[in-house]
């Protein structure tokens, strides 16, 4: 009896058993509802009944911008992996190890190039499941590199800004970021083009210190999170209570630190219509658009 029931039943019943994906569910963190993942995935990351703005990862937001979800992976400068030989509770080359597994994403920042609506765009993605999106070297590097990108192929530039703030494990070397973003962000303006940035929940520390805020249009999704520091430590140093909403993209727009908030369905359609108008350029038919894309390929 105990050989049947310690070892027959077991054996039945792992064979029996279906393994569960651990993301087949998505709990709104609004609402509290439990949703399909696969349905989630299909709306953009947004949550059907409470429409709340789930983060969205580096490629599946190149997929959602690009035309016929098609562009070209801009190759990205090397860095020094760890600069500083930085370890708290471990060691940092083990936490980058674990952060590209994953993301399957070298570092939080990911460039592509293509089409929005026909028109050659360079678009720079901030993946907050990297770290955190924290900016650390490589980080300042992409941006900068899809910045001068945008400037040689004379289009413009879409930032996607995702980020808890410097990545504190590089110290002053990412620190140092900030003003490099900066100067990028202020060459591209010499050259007269476009510079649009979306800033997704969150959008916090030195990253709107620096090239987040410099948009010539600034863009937020609904709920999104933007600040520099946090509302306690804000609470604790002017000793009062912060408004209902604070550092949320509505009550910014209110407060004009903010152009629009746009819905993730609308943001596509309202990137290309923003890029037509800045850049004078008609729009362009579907008919001829990959030929197009393939056209204006960044040179290897």
């Amino acid at each position: 009896m105990n050989w049947i029931t310690n070892v027959v039943r077991p054996k039945i019943r792992s064979i029996l058993r279906r393994e569960t994906p651990e993301n087949l569910w998505i709990k709104c963190p609004d609402s509290g509802q439990l949703v399909f993942y696969k349905d989630v995935e299909s709306n953009q990351f947004v949550i059907p009944g409470s429409n709340y703005h789930m983060r969205m990862g580096a490629v599946a937001r190149l997929k959602s911008v690009f035309d016929n979800e098609t562009w070209f992976d801009v190759a990205l400068p090397e860095v020094a992996v760890d600069p500083l030989k930085f370890r708290d509770e471990r060691k940092y080359v083990d936490r980058l190890k674990d952060a590209r597994a994953k993301t399957g994403l070298n570092d939080s920042v990911k460039v592509g190039f293509g089409r929005l609506e026909g028109s050659p765009t360079v678009v720079v993605v901030q993946d907050f499941d990297f770290m955190g999106g924290s900016l650390g070297m490589a980080a300042g590097e992409a941006i900068i590199k899809g910045l001068e990108l945008a400037v040689e192929k004379k289009s413009p530039c879409i930032v996607f800004a995702a980020s808890g703030g410097a990545r504190m494990q590089e110290g002053i070397l990412s620190l140092m970021q900030l003003p490099r973003t900066t100067v990028a962000v202020q060459m591209l303006r010499e050259a007269r083009l476009p510079y649009i940035v979306v800033l997704t929940n969150p959008t916090t520390g030195g990253v709107t210190a620096s090239y987040a805020m410099l948009g010539d249009v600034q863009i937020a999704e609904p709920g999104a999170l933007i600040g520099f520091a946090g509302a306690r430590v804000i609470e604790q140093t002017i000793r009062e209570k912060l408004p209902e909403g604070f550092q949320r993209a509505e009550y910014l727009k209110d407060h004009g630190m903010v152009d629009m908030v746009v819905h993730r369905h609308q943001l596509r359609s309202t990137l290309a219509r923003l890029c037509r108008l800045l850049m004078k350029t008609p729009a362009v038919e579907n008919s001829g658009r990959n030929a197009a894309i393939a056209a204006a390929a960044p040179a290897s």
